[in-house]
C-alpha cells in the first residue's frame, strides 16, 4: 500500500475541547467534519490514548474550534503534543466558556456539540455531536493539514489518525517533544541558549541531532 495516497485527502487543523470535572481540557484533531445540516451534526475522531477522549465520553459534550493559518503555533504545539492528564493546556492562552464549553480566544470559530452517538475502532472513537451553538471569533483563512505541513513545517502527533512514521537522516535537529525540524538560516549550534521551539515551546536542550 502506498500510504502517501492519504496525503491527498483533505483535512483541517482543529482543537477539540471538553471538561474534566470543571477543568478545561482539549487536544488537536484533524479529522472533523459536518455530517448533516438539519439538525446540524459534526463528527470528530479522537484516539483512545487522548485524555480528551475520556472526558468527552464522560461529559457527553465537546467543542470543535477551527484554527486559522495565522494562529499562534504554540496552540498546536501545546494541545497536540502534551496530555491534559498531566498539563493544563489552557494556562498559557486566554479562553472563555462559549456554548458551555472552553474555547481558546485564538480560534477562528467554534461549534459546541452534544454527543448523540459514537463509533469505536481499534484505535479511535468517532463521536457524533449535535451542534447546540456556534459562532465566529475572527476573520481569517482556516488552516488546512497541508498548510500546516508544507508552510509551517509542522509534524503530526503519534495519536493522530493521519500519523505516518518518517524516515530519519543525518545533519538535522528535531524537537524531541513535537518533532518540529529546525530549518532556519542560523546554524542550530549558534542559536541563543534561551531559544525555544516555535511549535511547542520546548527549550533548545530538548532538540536532538539526527
Amino acid at each position: 500500500m502506498n500510504k502517501k495516497a492519504f496525503y491527498h485527502l483533505s483535512y483541517g487543523v482543529y482543537l477539540c475541547t471538553s471538561w474534566d470535572e470543571g477543568r478545561p481540557v482539549g487536544c488537536v484533531a484533524n479529522s472533523a467534519m459536518q455530517i448533516t445540516s438539519s439538525p446540524a451534526t459534526l463528527a470528530v475522531s479522537l484516539n483512545h490514548d487522548n485524555y480528551t477522549n475520556k472526558c468527552v465520553g464522560d461529559t457527553g459534550y465537546f467543542s470543535v474550534c477551527v484554527l486559522a493559518e495565522d494562529c499562534d503555533p504554540k496552540l498546536i504545539g501545546k494541545f497536540g503534543f502534551f496530555t491534559s492528564r498531566e498539563k493544563d493546556k489552557f494556562a498559557d492562552f486566554p479562553w472563555k466558556v462559549r456554548g458551555k464549553l472552553p474555547v481558546p480566544d485564538g480560534a477562528l470559530c467554534w461549534f459546541a456539540c452534544k454527543v448523540i452517538d459514537k463509533m469505536e475502532t481499534s484505535t479511535h472513537t468517532v463521536f457524533l455531536g449535535e451542534v447546540m451553538d456556534a459562532d465566529i471569533l475572527a476573520e481569517g483563512t482556516p488552516m488546512t493539514y497541508a498548510y500546516y505541513h508544507k508552510v509551517l513545517k509542522g509534524k503530526t502527533a503519534a495519536n493522530a489518525p493521519t500519523y505516518q512514521a518518517e524516515e530519519k537522516s543525518g545533519g538535522r535537529y528535531v524537537c524531541r517533544i513535537c518533532k518540529y525540524e529546525y530549518s532556519g538560516d542560523v546554524p542550530f549550534e549558534q542559536l541563543p541558549d534561551d531559544w525555544v521551539c516555535p511549535v511547542c515551546g520546548a527549550p533548545k536542550s530538548r532538540f536532538e541531532k539526527l
